[in-house]
């Protein structure tokens, strides 16, 4: 903030003086001087050389972390593609221009080359994380594993041994992490400026019409199949209340359930598709008819002609033959629609997290409650308010000069994974990431334990 405020300003704006502090005058002096005297541009790291990438899966987050590559060519080059769907395939090795011999259909065909890049960027179903990544690990791959690692703990512990063996450079796509909006969240925690962390609620309001898409009738409907909500969704939320609060988790209940994408709650006069006759169509907030044809939103996961004026029948045609068809009453779902959780960590900090589907908004909410101050957030700005003097700060993202990057994914998150995993793969310097996987399992476990919790109707101890 200092192209706003001066450091004395921002001091006397605060009332930051001795008679106001419940600890040394100087310890909060020197961290508001570090936290607010500066630019609001957080600095991205150097990439001391350009690294090579191979790519398993070429959908919405291959392509995601793919488009790094376009944007920043000086720092990396997707050399080779494994993806099953021919559409997918070929438009992602044209984009990269990707040679005929290093286009292959599944991640077991990568493997029968020799090494020929410095790292391969893991984006397969929940289900085909964990093949890929050790055997990547066991070739001398360094490695972006996009969450979660894997489906069960016992297959996140064996990555984590892996990793501990080969010391490859390995970084789970926890992007929160990397969002500015948590960083200087996380910078205003530990300078002190709410006195004692006591405790944290946070919120993940999917959005109906998301869980519909996403968790009723998408790729994650059935936990068995890939993962359960609570880490296909939420292991990011569990991960930055960690990151956050910087202590170790020690104990997790869990509630929730499946309440209303069940049969029982189908309207009279409803039909297994949206397309054959419905009744309720028109009315119904869930008419994959107006979500996918009428409004064309979330049509990321159709691989649609590039002509606008064939599209339409395309999408017709995905919603006669695919689950994205069908009625979100009738379909084999199993993924609670809410889960409310409450966490002991070190120190009897505690935490609350909730993540519901019925909202008609999305983006994380945050409380942060301090023994001297306290921070509320939606993930674009946070108020701060000091008890001591009553004065109160609002921080925007839209101070930050973030160029490209603040209009990706995840408030930013995306890219900057993107550019942290480039340098520490650049540098063979795992430090230059901001989660580890050492760091990056703890929230695995956590959302392993609140399954667990949530089925049996028990606390759960949690072990690292």
């Amino acid at each position: 903030m200092s192209n706003l405020y001066s450091r004395r300003q921002l001091l006397k704006l605060f009332g930051l003086s001795a008679g106001t502090l419940a600890f040394p005058f100087d310890d909060i002096k020197n961290s508001f001087d570090e936290l607010f005297d500066k630019v609001d541009k957080i600095p991205f790291k150097k990439v001391e050389r350009k690294i090579t990438a191979i790519t398993l899966g070429a959908g919405a987050r291959g392509n995601t972390y793919g488009n790094y590559a376009i944007d920043f060519p000086e720092q990396i080059q997707i050399v080779g593609v494994a993806e099953p769907i021919q559409i997918r395939n070929d438009r992602y090795a044209t984009k990269h221009k990707i040679q005929n011999e290093n286009r292959f259909v599944t991640w077991e065909h990568v493997f029968e080359k020799p090494k020929f890049a410095d790292a391969i960027i893991i984006t397969t179903p929940d289900h085909l994380h964990f093949g890929p990544c050790m055997k990547a690990l066991e070739m001398g791959y360094d490695v972006l594993l996009e969450k979660p690692m894997a489906q069960t703990e016992k297959e996140c512990r064996a990555i984590l041994a892996q990793v501990r063996k080969t010391k490859r450079i390995v970084a789970i796509c926890h992007v929160l992490r990397y969002a500015p909006y948590f960083i200087k969240l996380k910078e205003l925690i530990h300078s002190g400026a709410i006195g004692e962390l006591i405790s944290i609620q946070h919120f993940e309001p999917i959005e109906h019409i998301h869980m519909s898409h996403s968790f009723v009738r998408g790729n994650w409907h059935n936990s068995k199949e890939t993962t359960p909500i609570i880490l296909a969704k939420s292991c990011h939320d569990l991960d930055i209340m960690r990151w956050l609060i910087g202590k170790n988790s020690k104990h997790i209940s869990a509630f929730g359930n499946l309440k209303w994408f069940t049969s029982k709650n189908a309207p009279e006069g409803s039909s297994n598709r949206c397309l054959d006759g419905c009744k309720v169509e028109n009315s119904c907030p869930y008419s994959a008819k107006k979500i996918y044809y009428d409004k064309r939103s979330w049509t990321y996961v159709f691989d649609l002609p590039l002509k606008k004026e064939e599209q339409g029948d395309a999408i017709l045609e995905y919603l006669k033959t695919t689950n994205y068809g069908r009625c979100v009453y009738k379909m084999e779902n199993n993924q609670p629609d809410h889960i409310v959780c409450s966490i002991l960590f070190d120190d009897d900090i505690t935490a609350n997290f909730s993540m519901e589907a019925f909202t008609s908004y999305g983006g994380r909410r945050t409380r942060v409650m301090g023994s001297m101050g306290d921070i509320v957030g939606d993930m674009s700005k946070f108020v701060y308010t000091d008890f001591r003097t009553g004065k109160t700060m609002d921080w925007d993202t839209n101070q930050i000069d973030d160029g490209i990057y603040k209009h990706h994914g995840h408030g930013g998150g995306d890219y900057r994974l993107m550019n942290d995993w480039v340098a520490a793969i650049s540098a063979q310097n795992e430090n230059l990431l901001t989660s580890t996987i050492d760091a990056s399992i703890e929230s695995h476990i956590m959302g392993f334990a609140a399954e667990k919790s949530r089925l049996n109707k028990k606390t759960i101890q949690i072990i690292l």
